[in-house]
C-alpha cells in the first residue's frame, strides 16, 4: 500500500472516531432544553429564547466538542441593542437561575471579555458550554458556514481533520495565544478558495454586502434576507458549468494545507488572509488590521521539518492501536511566526 493510501485511510478512520454520533446530537439539545427550562424561570428573562450556534450550527463539531449558545431578546421582532453593561447583568441572572435548577457546574463569568459569556459544564456527559446574551453576529457566522459546507462534503472532513492536528500540536487554544477553532475553520475556507481549482468562490460572491452591519431592523425579515441572497449565490456557483472541479483527495488536500502555510512567516509581518476577498491582501491596505501586531511562534526553524501526527485513540473510543503518520515536508519554517490575520 501507498504512503497516499495509508494516509487516505488513516484520516478516514479519524474521522470515523471524531465525528459526532446520534447521541451527542441528542445530549446537546437536551442541554439546550435544560438552558431553556432555567432561562424561562426568570423573571428579567421573561420572552427570552435559548438559541445554539458555532460548531453545532455549523455541523463542524467533534464527539468532544463544545456548546456554544446565545440567549436571544428580539425586544418585539426588532435586533436586540443590548449593551455590554446589561448583558453582563443577565448573565448574572442566568447564573443564578442554572445553580437553583441545577444539573451543572464549574461557572466561570467572564464578564469583561468583549463579548460576555458564562462558561459552564453540564452534568450530562460532561459537555462544556458558551453562554452569551444577544450574540446574533455569531449565529449568522455560524450559519454561513453551515451553508458554504454544502457546497463540497470535503469541507466539513477537513475542518475536524484540521481541528485535531491543531490540540495535537497545542495550537489549538487562544488562551496561549493561538488559534480558536473558528480561526482554523477560516484557514480551511481560504485552503478551499485558493486551492487548484478552487473548491469554494470568494466569500464576497456569497454574499457581497457586510453581514454584520446588515443585521438591522426586523430580525425576521433580515434572516430571510440574508439566507436568501446566501443561497441564490450559492446555487449560482453550484451550476456554473465552465467552472473546473477539484477531484482531490482527502488527503492530497490536507498535505497542500500545510505547504500551503508553511511559510506563513515570510508574509506574517506584511500580508492578511482574507476570506471575503479569497486573496491575500496587504495588511497596510486594510485599516482594521492595522493597529494589530499579533504573532504566533509554533514551531522553530528547520531546514527539513518532520511533521508527526501522533494520534492516540484510545479502547474507549473502540479503536484498539495507536495511529502515527509521519508526513515529510521540505521547508525552510513551518508554521514559524504565523502572524497573518484571518479575516
Amino acid at each position: 500500500m501507498s504512503a497516499q493510501s495509508t494516509l487516505e485511510n488513516t484520516l478516514k478512520e479519524i474521522l470515523r472516531v471524531v465525528k459526532p454520533l446520534r447521541e451527542d446530537w441528542t445530549t446537546r439539545l437536551q442541554i439546550i432544553d435544560e438552558l431553556r427550562g432555567a432561562v424561562e424561570s426568570v423573571e428579567s428573562l421573561r420572552g427570552a429564547t435559548v438559541e445554539p450556534f458555532g460548531s453545532f450550527v455549523s455541523d463542524l463539531f467533534t464527539r468532544w466538542g463544545d456548546l456554544d449558545v446565545s440567549i436571544e431578546f428580539s425586544n418585539g421582532s426588532f435586533v436586540s441593542p443590548y449593551g455590554k453593561k446589561q448583558k453582563q447583568r443577565l448573565l448574572g441572572d442566568v447564573t443564578r437561575a442554572m445553580r437553583q435548577k441545577g444539573g451543572w457546574r464549574r461557572y466561570q463569568l467572564i464578564p469583561n471579555a468583549r463579548v460576555p459569556i458564562l462558561k459552564v459544564e453540564s452534568n450530562l456527559r460532561n459537555v462544556s458550554c458558551d453562554i452569551s446574551i444577544d450574540n446574533l453576529k455569531c449565529q449568522m457566522k455560524s450559519r454561513l458556514l453551515f451553508w458554504i459546507s454544502e457546497i463540497d462534503t470535503r469541507f466539513r472532513d477537513m475542518v475536524l481533520l484540521v481541528k485535531e492536528w491543531a490540540k495535537a500540536h497545542n495550537i489549538n487554544n487562544p488562551k496561549f495565544g493561538t488559534f480558536n477553532s473558528y480561526s482554523l475553520t477560516l484557514l480551511v475556507v481560504f485552503h478551499f478558495q485558493t486551492c487548484a481549482p478552487a473548491i469554494f468562490p470568494p466569500l464576497k460572491d456569497i454574499y457581497p454586502g457586510n453581514l454584520i452591519d446588515d443585521l438591522k431592523g426586523l430580525r425576521a425579515d433580515t434572516e430571510r434576507r440574508i439566507e436568501e441572497t446566501c443561497a441564490a449565490n450559492i446555487r449560482r456557483f453550484q451550476s456554473y458549468n465552465l467552472r473546473a472541479e477539484n477531484r482531490s483527495s482527502l488527503s492530497e488536500l490536507f498535505i497542500s494545507f500545510l505547504g500551503k502555510f508553511s511559510d506563513i512567516s515570510l508574509k506574517a509581518s506584511e500580508l492578511g488572509i482574507c476570506t471575503y476577498t479569497g486573496q491575500w491582501q496587504a495588511i497596510k491596505s486594510n485599516m482594521r488590521w492595522l493597529p494589530q501586531t499579533y504573532a504566533l511562534f509554533v514551531i522553530p526553524s528547520l531546514s527539513l521539518f518532520i511533521l508527526l501526527i501522533y494520534i492516540f485513540l484510545a479502547d474507549a473510543l473502540s479503536v484498539s492501536s495507536e495511529i502515527m503518520i509521519f508526513i515529510t515536508v521540505t521547508t525552510t519554517d513551518f508554521v514559524t511566526g504565523i502572524g497573518a490575520w484571518v479575516d
